[in-house]
């Protein structure tokens, strides 16, 4: 998904010690259950994390990236709309790749999140991108709580898309390192104002990365608002497992654990209907190419120009829930995607059109990289029925997903 953005000062906070806590015991239980799917054992290589400038922003700011490795597995994080920049992982025959979409310097982010974008070009693209606060669309940039209607700015034609223009993506976000025995994190955390793009509240969120000696990035959201609000936080990372500008990712073969979906109307706003995804398209209940069916004319592809879908992942409840699994058949790359959310968001970069040039260099195209944003469903403030989103005084959001790398033989 993609189209906006600059933002409001933000202030320091450390992360509380409660929220560190269960970073890490999610950690483990998120590890626990990958090693429980035949995903690769931790390593015995030091954990370590750095940070060197990674630019100043067009109001002063400076911004950092921060290096997280494990020996085997580099992710580089920057505190600019706490954006995932890079992630370096081993092919079968151990040759390392970034295996994510994004930009070598600051400017290139910056240059993306200005609003509205030119038009003609692949538009906002949200490489990486922290996503608050309202990943996904709210339909004609309104919702009602609480008896209050609530009006946002609109950048996404009729709707608001990702929290609005000038959101969290290209907020900088204050940083906090921290190290124990077993991995590195890095919390960033940020004060949304009451009004911030009409939302209500003001809002001090969190998103903490976590690094340990196994190939798996931990990233847990926290949340607290002094009113009520809305809420739903995802990384928008592109993932490409053949290597960042290697070429198309339709080959490569995606698994999602859902039965059902959300089919969207012609401004893909959910039409509030879960439908069987069963004799469509949209079954990747067993794996398949990802490029299989995206020309099918099934109007729900016609209408996306892809995939752009907001899955319901099997299972109930809050605890950590297989999200998606991809394998790159010819560097044996594979990825599992873990979460708490209810819905995982498969986006095939439908828009990019060859103008953005990537960290290495090239430019990327339709079909450059895919996303699993992992959140709830799209437009769920106006959808009784989906998952509610509200935030209330009182109750912290918490969500956490972890992106875990392997190989196959």
């Amino acid at each position: 998904m993609h189209t906006a953005s600059r933002g409001h000062r933000t202030r320091r906070r450390v992360l509380p010690v409660a929220v560190l806590a269960l970073v890490a015991a999610l950690a483990v239980s998120a590890g626990a259950t990958a090693r429980r799917s035949g995903a690769p054992r931790a390593h015995t290589a030091a954990v370590t994390i750095s940070s060197r400038p990674f630019g100043t922003t067009t109001g002063g700011k400076p911004v950092r990236v921060y290096t997280l490795s494990n020996g085997h597995m580099r992710v580089r994080i920057t505190n600019f709309g706490g954006v995932i920049q890079s992630i370096d992982v081993p092919d079968r025959r151990g040759r390392m790749a970034d295996v994510t979409l994004g930009f070598p310097k600051l400017g290139g982010y910056e240059a993306n999140d200005v609003y509205p974008q030119p038009s003609g070009g692949s538009g906002s693209t949200y490489f990486g991108a922290t996503v608050g606060r309202y990943a996904n669309r709210i339909a004609n940039g309104a919702f009602t709580l609480n008896g209050t209607t609530y009006h946002l700015p609109k950048n996404n034609g009729p709707n608001t898309l990702h929290g609005g223009p000038n959101s969290w993506n290209s907020e900088v976000w204050a940083p906090t390192v921290s190290r124990t025995a077993s991995g590195v994190s890095l919390a960033l955390t940020l004060t949304s104002p009451d009004g911030q793009n009409g939302f209500p509240g003001t809002v001090v969120a969190a998103v903490t990365f976590t690094l340990g000696r196994a190939n798996a990035l931990t990233i847990h959201y926290h949340a607290t608002t002094d009113k009520p609000t809305v809420i739903n936080m995802t990384n928008h990372s592109y993932f490409n497992l053949a290597g960042e500008a290697s070429g198309s990712i339709l080959n490569q073969r995606l698994m999602i654990p859902a039965n059902r979906y959300t089919p969207t109307d012609n401004t893909q706003i959910p039409t509030g209907k879960i439908v069987p995804v069963a004799g469509t398209p949209l079954d990747f209940r067993h794996f398949k190419a990802i490029g299989r069916d995206i020309t099918s004319p099934f109007p729900q592809l016609v209408l996306a120009h892809g995939y752009d879908h907001n899955f319901v992942l099997n299972g109930s409840g809050t605890g950590m829930k297989l999200a998606a699994r991809a394998i790159d058949p010819v560097s044996g790359r594979t990825l599992a995607a873990f979460t708490t959310e209810p819905g995982v968001q498969l986006y095939t970069s439908n828009f990019l059109q060859g103008e953005l040039v990537g960290t290495s260099g090239k430019t990327y195209r339709q079909s450059a990289g895919f996303t699993l944003e992992t959140q709830h469903y799209p437009d769920s403030p106006n959808e009784p029925s989906f998952p509610s989103t509200t935030l209330n005084p009182g109750t912290p959001f918490n969500s956490t997903t972890v992106f875990e790398f392997g190989v196959t033989r």
